[in-house]
């Protein structure tokens, strides 16, 4: 692995370079890296042609280093590497399940759902279950929380810390909060993350969330262009961070309905394809009474399927058996009831039939079981009538 990450360690980059990409919020070789050639030039000034040969000598040093892949590498060594990658509990045995394992680090997972659906507390519950040791599901590491729409609430925290027996203090120490006030904001402290994750030890960044505030100040059409390029520049940051970290990246995302849509679900996630495309895992949270379904819509590998959660003073988890069981009960008492229905309709029939032929025949005491036997078969009755009529004819 590289130690030495320092932006004058690469050839070419003097003191008067450093400090104009320090300024710049450029701190090291891997934010270098997040940013690109592109953006760099923008932020300081340089031209296009020496950004673009300062990112390939640290591209080139990462790559030396360990840090980064090759440009081209075989299939085999690319599962090798996602053995190592690392995985969050969710706290949840159907939500691990969905995401096979817990939630993956080098990876964007969005969460979009109407208002009440669970994102927020969702996100409240990674923030403790990431500070579990491996052994337990997480990670050991701390929590970078963009919060954009002042939800983040560390009494919530404390609650699920408690309930998953962990020391409520050492948990709210170990997460970092950034209020935005404004899409320009936001960015920016995604822009200044790359300080806090190396200090912090951060395994999962949060946005919560992510769209939010584009949404609120992008009005009309006129302006839908502008909001995508900078909707489309921030989730890509994220991406990057994420990858060039190994830390998990969380945002939540918020809906609108389909007018055109007159069958299904009308629930659309906002900032379309440009948020679509970029997140690697796309989960859908939904309402159902007190429940709480999650659908794995999009995914690189994940099969498209759904769970059932609820919410609860731990967090989100799993539902009780006892709720599990009580269909099961209803549905029997239901079966039994039908039965002895069609027993009583079929009791006034067995009582017209021995009528007719106890009048005919009193002789016989066994014939009322063979009339019960041959209940069925209630057209054979009158020939029997016939004949004893007869028989008292000829007498």
């Amino acid at each position: 692995m590289m130690d030495d990450l320092r932006l004058d360690s690469l050839a070419g980059v003097g003191p008067v370079t450093t400090r104009k990409l320090s300024d710049a919020g450029v701190h090291n070789i891997m934010d270098l890296i997040v940013r690109g050639p592109v953006e760099l030039a923008e932020i300081t000034g340089m031209d296009k042609d020496t950004s673009a040969t300062i990112v390939e000598k640290a591209r080139q040093a990462l790559v030396e280093g360990g840090m980064i892949s090759k440009d081209f590498v075989s299939a085999t060594e690319i599962y090798k590497r996602r053995q190592e990658i690392g995985k969050i509990t969710t706290g949840t045995e159907c939500l691990d399940f969905l995401l096979d394992g817990g939630l993956e680090t080098q990876a964007l997972t969005e969460v979009y759902g109407e208002f009440g659906c669970g994102k927020t507390q969702f996100c409240h519950t990674m923030c403790v279950t990431v500070q579990k040791s491996v052994e337990e599901g997480g990670l050991g590491g701390g929590v970078l929380y963009i919060d954009s729409e002042n939800t983040f609430r560390p009494e919530r925290i404390v609650t699920i810390a408690k309930a998953h027996g962990m020391d409520p203090e050492k948990v709210l120490d170990n997460i970092t909060v950034a209020r935005a006030y404004n899409s320009a904001h936001q960015t920016l402290i995604l822009e200044e993350a790359s300080t806090i994750i190396r200090e912090n030890n951060v395994k999962l960044l949060i946005a919560d969330s992510a769209v939010g505030l584009f949404r609120a100040e992008y009005l009309g059409r006129g302006t839908l262009a502008e909001r995508q390029q900078k909707l489309n520049k921030f989730v890509h940051l994220l991406v990057r961070i994420a990858e060039t970290y190994n830390v998990a990246a969380l945002a939540t995302n918020q809906v609108m309905a389909s007018p055109d849509t007159f069958f299904g679900d009308p629930t659309r996630p906002v900032g379309g394809n440009v948020v679509a495309h970029t997140s690697t895992y796309r989960i859908y949270f939904k309402k159902s009474g007190k429940k709480r379904i999650a659908r794995m819509v999009d995914s690189p590998h994940h099969p498209e399927q759904e769970v059932i959660f609820a919410l609860g003073e731990i967090g989100v988890m799993d539902l009780d058996s006892d709720t599990k069981k009580k269909p099961t009960k209803i549905t029997k008492a239901s079966k039994t009831e039908d039965t002895p229905k069609t027993v009583t309709e079929d009791i006034p029939k067995t009582e017209d039939t021995p009528k007719t032929v106890t009048e005919d025949i009193p002789k016989t005491e066994d014939t009322p079981k063979t009339v019960t036997e041959d209940i069925p078969k209630t057209e054979d009755t009158p020939k029997t009538e016939t004949k004893v009529e007869s028989k008292e004819n000829t007498e």
